[in-house]
């Protein structure tokens, strides 16, 4: 059995039931959330697209009316995070290794505003979330974004512990 407080580093403040598409405004105010580090990968696009889809272009364009918007990403190709941050027109840090809070708190000091007010959005518990929560930021655990030409994709075995782990921490993730 893992101890209370390690559990506790894998709970989000707030878990979605739908992809980032379902965080809205009135969530983030609700919550006192002025500035959001985003995820990107399998978060805003799937891993399998370079395309930016046009309902995360709106969700965006709307999100960005009322908080500071930051992207950090594991991924290491700059190419990718870069196009997709210059779609966004948003600043970005690529290859962050999450959970390292390095990079985060990087994006979250350039923000200017305290982390508590920072929410950490992105759709991995033991990246994301545990980085989010080891810097006292408001977590937000999200579905990931499927690629509709790829909904069936595999699931590699840590993402599926994952969303076992989710659902036993009252997530409502399907397999």
């Amino acid at each position: 059995m893992l101890p209370r407080a390690a559990v506790s580093l894998l709970e989000p403040n707030l878990t979605l039931s739908g992809s980032i598409l379902a965080l809205t405004p009135a969530m983030l105010k609700i919550h006192g959330i002025r500035g959001l580090v985003l995820d990107v990968d399998d978060t805003l696009i799937s891993t399998r697209s370079a395309i930016v889809p046009e309902e995360v272009k709106v969700w965006m364009a709307e999100i960005k009316q009322v908080v500071n918007v930051t992207l950090v990403s594991n991924n290491l190709s700059h190419t990718r995070i870069r196009r997709v941050a210059g779609v966004l027109e948003l600043p970005y840090i690529f290859g962050a290794r999450k959970p390292s809070r390095k990079k985060v708190r990087q994006a979250v000091s350039k923000m200017n505003l305290p982390l508590h007010e920072v929410g950490m959005v992105g759709d991995r518990l033991f990246t994301d979330v545990l980085v989010g929560n080891r810097l006292g930021m408001f977590t937000v655990l999200v579905e990931p974004m499927m690629d509709p030409k790829n909904s069936r994709r595999r699931i590699s075995w840590l993402r599926s512990f994952e969303l076992w782990l989710s659902k036993v921490l009252s997530a409502t993730f399907k397999l």
